[in-house]
């Protein structure tokens, strides 16, 4: 996430790891309550990015009912433009909360970033979207046939079953499984502050399930296999 804080810390492991799988979060919105960020571009040049508090959206649905789709393209452009004068080549791009899923303009500008850029990017067909939501994508990109992620009505009890049972029920084809991961120490506490579903806790049971030797097993048993973003991007060329 460009507009975040440590993107220099990133920036120095994409040195040292050229062959990590580094992507983009594109970022319109700054969910926590007191931990918060802005745009990297100028403010006169995206001032609808902008809430009252003078940081970006907190809800994906604010931003998409006030941001100005050129101005949204001008940040998330900002955003790729600094991450790769920093030093980072990204493998591929995808959306924080969602905002450019939120509706077909916002959409388009993300898929016309990934074709400038020539990078594959997180998209799956859903079928209540419109089709107007898909008409931006050419036949080379690479679409996901399913996404796997928790979500607040699995109980902490249930997270081992959850994940467990997901990989065990997955379908032939490309999916994705998104995972938030993270230390439930002071630091994440105080990022993520009144803020249970994807907070700390949340994110160190989700490091703890997808580190540990029973998911690997399930991995193994059930013959997955583990692909990178980059193995995406080869299909590009």
């Amino acid at each position: 996430m460009v507009p975040c804080a440590w993107l220099t810390e990133v920036a120095s492991y994409a040195k040292e790891h050229p062959d990590a799988d580094l992507g983009l979060h594109l970022t319109l919105t700054s969910e926590w309550k007191t931990y918060r960020w802005g745009p990297v571009s100028s403010s006169d040049k995206v001032a609808s990015l902008f809430d009252p508090s003078g940081y970006l959206w907190p809800e994906t649905p604010a931003a998409a009912l006030n941001l100005k789709t050129a101005e949204a393209e001008r940040e998330i452009r900002a955003q790729v433009e600094r991450a790769i004068t920093l030093g980072i080549h990204p493998t591929h791009l995808d959306s924080h909360m969602g905002a450019l899923f939120s509706k077909p303009e916002l959409f388009a500008v993300y898929v016309k970033l990934a074709h400038e850029y020539e990078l594959p990017f997180l998209a799956l067909r859903l079928p209540n979207l419109p089709a107007e939501f898909f008409s931006s994508l050419s036949e080379k990109d690479v679409i996901l046939d399913a996404v796997v992620m928790a979500n607040p009505s699995v109980r902490p009890s249930e997270w081992r079953d959850f994940y467990v049972n997901a990989v065990k029920n997955l379908k032939p084809g490309l999916t994705e499984m998104i995972v938030h991961l993270g230390h439930d120490d002071a630091e994440l506490q105080a990022v993520t502050l009144d803020h249970p579903d994807f907070g700390s806790a949340w994110r160190q049971r989700d490091y703890d399930i997808v580190t540990s030797p029973e998911f690997r097993k399930a991995l193994d048993e059930n013959h997955i296999i583990l692909i990178k973003w980059k193995d995406l991007k080869k299909l590009l060329n």
